[in-house]
């Protein structure tokens, strides 16, 4: 249950809806105990050949009518909780987005874009259940559990109901007994997807390659394995949950024979009536959605609670980049001067740069020449600010280029990657992409400088 506490924030956002939800879904546990009861009524009119054509219609009407107001309610809650369920996955999808966008080169080369993905898309969804079906499954079990409980004990007998749901007691210890298993499971089971995710996003921008070297066949293989890993990471933790209900049926089994044994003996005793047992059988027929919804629940919060884990550790990793310890506002200009003593990228030792120096003025061109791994790309990327930690300084006009509010400083740079990529959109969006204000005769003119 702690994945609730730990979405408190969203439910004291949505407090409004979730309670008028709850509301309803106790309106509609309260229609669903009058059916029963009219039918024991009916019945107990049959048995004493005291029924009459105005009664049956009038408890057929009602009937109707409590059905009419039932449908009408769970419009209500549908609306109230699966509404705001979308609404937490807006959130969630938005706030994910945004923290992608904020982060460093550090970050991208400690995640792979699979994994990413996968917590955008799968594991939102997983938290977006909890808020949904789970928050329907716990408050819809709840209320009606209690509620046929106490007709059960008001309308007809307490110390039968006391009997009859006390096997019921046996589901809150395997619950305990299986939660934190089931957790553990559903943890992997997601890290698994994430693996596979990544496999096929891999698989599918190196096709080419793949096909180049004739290595379809190989990477099969590989990505059967991660099939397999999926599969396997998947069965145990439905293995574990398919636990509940065959319990759920036993125990439900064990309390209709206690009800139907201590039942027939009351109503042989004068202590209950036929029509009154009726109404019990038909209460205890509908605790049992109440009692199967318990395993669906911890399926839910623990494969959410799984998810939600996830996502939070991605939410808690800080950009490596240095705040501006003296801001300067205005956009960097004239001299470059790159002193770098030494510079090797995070996770590793290997010295990438050393003792590495240059001074480029205003209006100066340089180039820069080497072999493959000889450091031009990591000088493009420390001046491009991928990595703030280093030994040396990087200054434009005698200010540390760490000083500059990274937004103005990198207004001031044209960069081209060595790996082409177009965003999905038209030519002219992609060429005005640094400054999607740009009229079409600046990015005609863009054009025919690039050729």
């Amino acid at each position: 249950m702690g994945i609730f506490s730990r979405l408190g924030w969203f439910f004291k956002h949505r407090w409004k809806q979730y309670t008028l939800g709850v509301i309803a879904l106790l309106l509609v546990a309260a229609c669903n105990v009058i059916p029963p009861r009219i039918v024991g009524i009916i019945v107990d009119a049959v048995s004493k050949r005291t029924l009459t054509i105005h009664f049956l219609v009038m408890n057929l009407v009602l009937l109707v009518l409590v059905a009419i107001l039932g449908y009408l309610l769970r419009f209500v809650w549908q609306k109230m909780i699966f509404g705001s369920s979308y609404v937490l996955e807006r959130d969630l999808r938005d706030r994910l987005f945004r923290h992608f966008m904020k982060m460093d080169t550090t970050f991208y080369q400690k995640w792979r874009t699979g994994d990413l993905m996968a917590h955008a898309t799968n594991d939102i969804d997983a938290v977006r259940e909890v808020a949904g079906p789970g928050v329907l499954t716990l408050a819809d079990s709840l209320i009606t559990g209690l509620s046929m409980i106490f007709a059960m004990g008001i309308f007809v007998n307490w110390k039968l109901t006391f009997y009859a749901i006390l096997p019921l007691l046996l589901l809150a210890v395997m619950a305990n007994v299986l939660g934190n298993k089931i957790h553990d499971a559903f943890m992997k089971s997601q890290a698994a997807f994430s693996s596979i995710n990544n496999k096929t996003q891999e698989s599918v921008l190196g096709i080419k390659v793949l096909k180049a070297l004739g290595q379809e066949h190989q990477d099969e293989r590989d990505f059967d394995k991660y099939v397999d890993k999926n599969i396997k990471a998947n069965k145990k933790s439905y293995r574990l949950d398919a636990m509940f209900d065959p319990l759920t049926s036993i125990i439900m089994g064990i309390s209709y024979v206690i009800t139907i044994i201590l039942g027939g003996l009351a109503v042989i005793h004068s202590q209950i009536t036929i029509g009154e047992l009726v109404s019990f059988i038909t209460y205890m027929a509908e605790l049992t959605w109440p009692m199967f919804a318990i395993g669906s629940l911890f399926n839910i919060l623990e494969r959410g609670s799984a998810s939600y884990d996830r996502i939070t550790e991605l939410l808690d990793e800080k950009s490596s980049l240095v705040a501006p310890r003296h801001e300067v506002k205005s956009a960097p200009s004239g001299v470059l001067d790159f002193e770098m003593k030494k510079f090797h990228y995070p996770d590793d030792k290997a010295v990438a740069l050393n003792d590495v120096s240059f001074e480029l003025k205003e209006g100066q061109t340089m180039g820069i020449v080497g072999p493959t791994g000889g450091g031009k790309s990591t000088i493009i990327g420390l001046l491009m600010r991928d990595f703030d930690h280093y030994n040396g300084q990087i200054t434009v006009g005698d200010h540390d280029i760490r000083d500059f509010k990274l937004d103005n400083y990198l207004d001031t740079i044209g960069y081209v990657p060595q790996t082409n990529f177009l965003f999905s959109t038209d030519i002219r969006d992609n060429i005005r992409f640094a400054n999607i204000d740009a009229t079409q005769e600046q990015v005609v003119s863009a054009a025919h400088i690039a050729t």
